[in-house]
């Protein structure tokens, strides 16, 4: 797995507290992307169930809006790469993708930046939860920078895009 940890909005189980809080050393710093459109509402809820938790965090909220860069390519800025290398773990809310010519998805930009390749999905039933399956317990991996993820994109003619699945041997 990549050497940093990006959280996507998912289940959240509560522990009791002697589980997870050893000492106030243990307080760990993360950074917090929150997102745009309803990002920033979802990050604040989940920043107060992790405080309801206890669970030891000093968030580092940080903006990943686009930059210019080299050549006038919008990027994502350098200070909110430093903060997840500097944390090695970020909690990301929702990203908009801008439509047009040019820009790239940020969420794929993120993935990229980080080599966060593996999308891990994990699903299990949950005792006094009715679900159309009994004893469903799986975990589902999903390799998103390559692929569909890959971002290579180009207009044919109006009305006709192009998509290039890219697969290396690396991913």
């Amino acid at each position: 797995f990549a050497n940093y940890c990006m959280i996507m909005f998912g289940r959240l189980r509560l522990l009791p507290k002697s589980t997870y809080i050893r000492s106030f050393s243990d307080l760990r710093t993360v950074t917090l992307i929150p997102g745009d459109g309803i990002g920033p509402e979802i990050s604040a809820s989940v920043q107060k169930i992790f405080a309801a938790a206890h669970a030891p965090i000093d968030w580092e909220p940080v903006s990943v809006a686009p930059v210019p860069g080299v050549g006038g390519k919008m990027r994502i800025p350098p200070e909110a790469i430093k903060s997840v290398q500097k944390n090695k773990v970020g909690l990301k809310g929702p990203l908009a993708t801008a439509v047009g010519k040019g820009h790239q998805s940020l969420n794929l930009a993120l993935r990229k930046e980080f080599n966060l390749y593996a999308n891990v999905r994990p699903c299990k039933s949950l005792e006094g939860h009715a679900t159309l399956y009994k004893g469903v317990d799986l975990v589902t991996i999903r390799e998103n920078t390559e692929g569909e993820y890959s971002g290579i994109e180009h207009i044919i003619v109006d009305g006709v895009v192009q998509s290039i699945k890219l697969i290396t041997e690396e991913a």
